[in-house]
């Protein structure tokens, strides 16, 4: 080692969540007194290596209970084929692997991909999450991007200034579960331009320079009223609301957890977690304590497991929405209904912790501007919201099914039977759609007599029934339905304008048939197979 690495000093920058403006982990960066420690660094892997775990330690040796990332050169991952050395020392911290983020910073010219891949599979195998650094401005290929499948993707702030740059890899990332992050961000600008754009966590020196001891209060701008980017379901997106999750080993004594809580006061809760990662009890902090702080309290708990003061841990999918959470927040009791929900990826492990507060902050500001949107007439949505999800569904590699339904001879029942009854079988028929409606399907109106129906493919049956069943009338006039179905499955249309278009002819093949009427086709090939009507005037295809 070279005598600058005597006086090698680490700092630390906080990763913030542009969603809830909280602090969600450290990036660990050296600062050496002297030399070029990272140049050194990238000629001897070695030497990267230790100063991997030198960072591990000095972030030990703060006490932070915050997920932390590391940097290391992809270089150093494929030369060494991974960092056993990193996980003993995390081991010996008595930190958890799946709270180390290894940040694999470029160069990647004259990286053997092959060996890259393997090293990654194996730190991954010891329970390490992957970054992706200095996408945007290094050299990494997108075909390493996406056989990397990252956790975490980190953008270069240059590229705000090309927001569909950022947007298409937002894309990128709903679709391979990663998380986007803005590094380099410097301006409220910069920020805005980020969370417009789609990102969901940054950092920079607006939100707080690196600095020797971490920091937890950090600066957000305010955030603009501008609509957010599509969530990956109904309501929003989960990922966005993740804070750090305090986690320690599942035998731990109930002294260690009071010890945890009352250091730390933003600490609403603790997971206690198997020797993978996966909550096994959930301690309240209020509750907790409030055990611990009895009487013979102390007496009775501090050497006993912690165990026996949780409660089983609440757990959702991190695919999972907002409105899936507190759908099961609602289903649970009273007493349990502040308590943190743990996050958890395909293999069960806990990748963080989400407040119900902050969802119920979430879904309300979602609530008023879908409000703002609504049919006047039936209060449902219009078609900018359905469009939205069908390109988002698109986006994300899902089949789906979108229809079309009008009143037959609208105009006809108007000058029969009045714009009155005209306006009440509009609403009639928008609540039926919408009692029937369950799961993903969506329903709007988009104006007049005309509704947009988006559902899997396997749920078009119950939606079809629902209208075309009962017998629809409007000031004593019978009234019949006709439904146009377009199925789309994964890469047959580009968006919704195609999907659309696709839906045109089917349209009018619906309006042709007499009686109640429903097509069904299949984009993007022609013809359609008949399900209801009779007297069809066009040709049909199986």
């Amino acid at each position: 080692m070279r005598p600058w690495a005597d006086s090698l000093r680490f700092a630390f920058q906080p990763v913030v969540n542009l969603a809830t403006g909280g602090v969600v982990a450290l990036e660990v960066l050296a600062r050496p007194e002297t030399g070029d420690v990272l140049a050194e660094a990238l000629r001897h892997p070695e030497l990267d290596g230790r100063l991997a775990v030198s960072a591990l330690r000095a972030a030990a040796r703060t006490e932070t209970l915050l997920p932390l990332h590391i940097n290391v050169f992809a270089r150093t991952l494929a030369d060494l084929g991974g960092l056993s050395a990193l996980g003993e020392a995390v081991r010996q911290a008595g930190r958890l692997p799946w709270e180390v983020t290894l940040d694999v910073v470029p160069p990647y010219a004259h990286v053997p991909r092959p060996a890259l891949l393997e090293a990654v599979s194996a730190v991954r195998e010891l329970g390490f999450r992957i970054g992706a650094d200095g996408v945007g401005d290094g050299d990494m290929p997108l075909r390493l991007l996406v056989d990397l499948a990252p956790d975490l993707v980190k953008l270069d702030s240059s590229l705000l200034s090309r927001p569909a740059a950022v947007r298409a890899m937002r894309t990128l990332c709903e679709q391979s579960g990663a998380l986007l992050a803005v590094e380099g961000v410097e301006t409220e600008r910069q920020c805005a331009l980020a969370v417009s754009a789609g990102a969901q966590w940054a950092q920079g020196e607006l939100f707080a320079p690196p600095a020797r001891r971490p920091v937890a209060d950090v600066y957000v701008p305010p955030r603009s009223p501008a609509p957010a980017p599509a969530a990956p379901g109904p309501g929003p997106s989960l990922r966005p609301f993740l804070r750090p999750a305090a986690l320690l080993p599942a035998d731990v004594p109930a002294g260690r957890v009071r010890a945890l809580l009352t250091g730390a006061p933003e600490v609403t809760g603790v997971l206690l977690v198997d020797g993978h990662g996966v909550p096994l009890r959930s301690v309240h902090r209020s509750r907790f304590l409030l055990m611990m702080s009895g009487r013979y309290g102390h007496a009775l708990y501090a050497d006993r497991p912690a165990a026996r003061l949780g409660d089983p841990p609440r757990t959702v999918d991190v695919d999972a929405s907002a409105w899936e959470v507190l759908d099961m927040i609602a289903r649970g009791t009273q007493e349990r209904i502040s308590d943190d929900v743990a996050v958890v990826d395909r293999r069960g492990r806990c990748v963080g912790v989400v407040r119900p507060t902050d969802l119920v902050r979430a879904l309300a500001e979602s609530r008023v501007e879908e409000a703002a949107g609504l049919n006047p007439l039936t209060r449902l949505p219009g078609s900018d919201a359905i469009t939205s999800e069908v390109d988002r569904r698109i986006r994300s590699g899902r089949a789906f099914s979108l229809s079309w339904l009008d009143i037959d001879r609208f105009k006809q029942v108007n000058d029969g039977a009045g714009f009155a009854a005209g306006d009440e079988l509009i609403r009639s028929v928008g609540r039926s759609l919408e009692q029937a409606a369950s799961g993903t399907a969506r329903v709007g109106h988009i104006g007049g007599d005309d509704f947009l129906l988006l559902a899997d493919p396997g749920a078009l049956d119950p939606l079809a029934a629902a209208v075309l069943d009962p017998p629809w009338t409007a000031g004593g006039m019978p009234v019949t339905l006709s439904l146009a179905t377009v199925v789309c499955e994964p890469g047959s249309v580009a968006d919704h304008r195609q999907a659309a278009v696709c839906l045109t002819p089917l349209k009018r093949a619906a309006k042709a048939l007499e009686g109640p009427s429903w097509v069904v086709g299949r984009a993007p090939r022609p013809g359609h197979t008949v399900r209801r009507g009779r007297g069809a005037t066009v040709p049909q295809a199986g």
